[in-house]
């Protein structure tokens, strides 16, 4: 049994992800194993299935080499530099119980509060704003002329939201394919209705995010990069709560690119991953693409690739309002836990014991022997920084570390107990209560994604990335709406759940501000076509021309004494309508609606 089942939480809160070469318990439970230094970071060389760009080591940008040394030799230094912690044994001391407990730091911060509550349509156009359509826009026209020069797409802001809006009515649908949408057998008005099925293919085919004649310099994410550098800004500046969390997410990709990982703990195993900070809820603050080994960001330590990421996505955390953060081993380490506390960030993660330099702790065979529940805790100062491990057993050990929480308070917990076929009381420190009941913001974020993910297939990767930014932008924005009605106290039965606020922005996309009287083929020369043969077969009074007929400009319905025919060419009806711009009668009822095809 895992950490996370034995407080009744999510079953992933010890999962470990570890390389698929390395066992699950090699770090969690095995304690013959005593090394010193902490293992190497998985990075991307440990979940990849293809392989990545990532043959330089070297820090070369963030050492400079000292005068009359080789640059070999400065890098050489800095790394001596990094690593002297993990060679020297750091002091840990047992933790008596009596009066252990530390206080969690309270929460200096607050959220804003709001006067009125947005139409979902507006939470939406607040990421995917009317500069990021016109970019979309641009790049695609672009991309057109470039693929074809003797052929334009003629794609305009309305149209994209349009093709947007369809996208998200099939995610609520979600039909096997998407032609089946436009099909007899399975239409689905809602996207039929909006644009032609070649449009939307054409318009699925050359959407782009960036100018292919543009150079990359090696970055393997420039396809979107305009995409990444408008929404991070957005997801950075809004109002945070105080328990945030870091976890990585898989979007589900098995198509072929240098960018796919596999992750085999994960429930889509082949994608691209995303490294994630948000809170408990799922609302997403700001994320980084895993695209191959991750530097140091500007100004920061190098604490291995995997705390790197940490400390980059904690840039916009506030570290004077007591904000604490929580991660799984996959990040942890002592680097990390130090140099999150110089910059006012108290932390809370899962731990690999062998990454605790110099601390040890009793076997599991010894903790088992003294029951569920038992546990150890021990402190050490590292670098003026106190920091707390404790070891919990439960079926197996699990060791968890942090510098504001402790073991004490302990709670006790109900748990099954397979042997006696009943709930037993466990005891439970309140450290293992603290991780459980806060680190699953990133699995929160991914159960509300994969409720009415967007399926397009695609084997592009710029595609599914978009895709998923959409599902991301349209989730964040729920969340901000539910943050909203909460502040003002809306009931819980008057707020619009995920469902129903996603068609509310599927339908305003496709319709708000739309002109949807286009349908398939010219039917203005039509009229002209038809009027032509009733001219053949004998006398007709002239109608307008169609530049008259189209330009929509006081084309008003009145209704005339005597009933006279209907002058559209296809219809032999009687009509009292007539319009008083064209000056000719036409049908204008519940079955024949003459007046809006004569003036289309």
């Amino acid at each position: 049994m895992n950490a996370s089942m034995v407080c009744g939480k999510r079953p992933r809160v010890i999962q470990t992800r570890v390389p698929p070469e390395e066992s699950e318990d090699s770090c969690l439970s095995d304690s013959g194993d005593s090394e010193d230094d902490c293992p190497p970071k998985p990075g991307n060389e440990s979940s990849s299935s293809e392989s990545t760009d990532n043959s330089s080591d070297e820090d070369s940008g963030n050492h400079d080499a000292l005068p009359g040394t080789s640059a070999a030799a400065a890098r050489g230094k800095s790394a001596a530099a990094t690593t002297s912690r993990k060679k020297q044994k750091v002091a840990w001391k047992t933790v008596k119980q009596e009066n252990s407990a530390k206080d969690v730091p309270v929460w200096q911060g607050a959220l804003p509060d709001f006067d009125a509550i947005s139409l979902p349509i507006d939470y939406f156009r607040d990421f995917v704003d009317a500069d990021l359509l016109d970019s979309i826009v641009e790049h695609s026209n672009l991309y057109c002329a470039q693929q074809n020069p003797t052929h334009a797409l003629k794609l305009d802001p309305n149209e994209l939201e349009q093709f947007i809006g369809t996208v998200v009515y099939m995610s609520v649908f979600h039909l096997p394919r998407s032609r089946m949408y436009w099909s007899s057998e399975c239409r689905v008005s809602q996207v039929a209705d909006i644009m032609s099925r070649s449009r939307w293919e054409e318009i699925k085919h050359f959407i782009h995010f960036c100018d292919n004649m543009a150079p990359n310099n090696g970055d393997k994410l420039f396809k979107v990069r305009s995409l990444i550098d408008s929404l991070l800004p957005k997801f950075q500046a809004l109002p945070q709560d105080q328990m945030l969390s870091i976890d990585e997410q898989m979007v589900p990709f098995k198509g072929r690119s240098s960018l796919k990982q596999y992750i085999p703990k994960k429930p889509y195993k082949w994608g691209y991953k995303i490294f994630v900070l948000c809170d408990t809820k799922g609302l997403v603050h700001s994320f980084d693409i895993f695209s191959g080994k991750t530097d140091p960001a500007p100004g920061q330590p190098d604490i291995g690739e995997s705390g790197n990421v940490v400390l980059k996505l904690a840039r916009v955390i506030h570290g004077t309002v007591n904000h604490l953060l929580y991660f799984d081993e996959w990040f942890s380490s002592l680097d990390l836990f130090v140099a999150l506390a110089n910059k006012g960030i108290p932390a809370l993660g899962t731990v690999r014991e062998n990454c605790l330099q110099g601390c040890t702790f009793s076997t599991d065979t010894e903790m088992k022997k003294k029951g569920r529940g038992t546990f150890e805790e021990q402190e050490a100062v590292v670098d003026g920084v106190e920091v707390r491990a404790v070891k919990w057993f439960d079926n197996r050990g699990v060791v968890v570390a942090s510098t504001f929480a402790s073991a004490q308070p302990v709670s006790s917990v109900e748990k099954w107990d397979r042997r006696l076929k009943q709930n037993v009381s466990v005891e439970c420190p309140s450290i293992i209560s603290l991780y459980n009941k806060f680190v699953g913001g990133v699995d929160a974020l991914d159960a509300l994604i994969a409720q009415y993910r967007i399926h397009i297939r695609s084997k592009k990767y710029y595609h599914r990335l978009f895709f998923h930014f959409v599902d991301m932008v349209i989730v964040n924005s729920w969340l901000l709406y539910r943050r909203d009605c909460e502040s003002l106290c809306v009931p819980r039965k008057l707020q619009k759940d995920l469902l129903a606020f996603r068609i509310s922005i599927a339908r305003a996309l496709c319709m708000q501000g739309k002109d949807l009287s286009r349908k398939r083929g010219p039917p203005s020369l039509d009229v002209e076509r038809e009027f032509e043969k009733k001219k053949h077969r004998g006398p007709a009074k002239a109608i307008p021309t169609q530049e008259v007929r189209s330009d929509a400009v006081g084309h008003w319905p009145v209704v005339e004494r005597e009933r006279q025919r209907c002058k559209h060419p296809k219809c032999k009806g009687q009509t009292v309508f007539k319009c008083s711009k064209c000056n000719v009668h036409l049908c204008l009822n519940k079955n024949h609606n003459c007046f809006r095809e004569f003036h289309e």
